[in-house]
């Protein structure tokens, strides 16, 4: 993510927030707002972030499964099917 052309002071944000929450509305880029020279904050629109927190989850689930892959807590596709087979009949 670059933050380069969306970089405010927080002075900024005090009296721009009905300007900024419009803006970032509408183009869904994030703004880095800092305070004394320091980043402090992320402001972002609420579906960029939801579809963030999704993603998020998504690749934690898939790095569990690898973890249990690499642990060995798996089993062969064959088998499974063949015990469903077994159970079909």
């Amino acid at each position: 993510m670059k933050f380069s052309t969306q970089v405010k002071p927080i002075s900024y944000l005090k009296s721009h927030a009905a300007e900024i929450v419009k803006d970032i509305t509408e183009n869904r880029e994030p703004m880095l707002i800092t305070q004394n020279g320091e980043a402090k904050l992320v402001v972002m629109d609420v579906k960029s972030y939801e579809e963030q927190e999704e993603t998020l989850a998504l690749l934690k689930i898939l790095a569990l499964g690898n973890r249990e892959i690499e642990q060995g807590k798996f089993r062969d596709m064959e088998e499974i099917f063949a015990e469903l087979d077994k159970a079909d009949h």
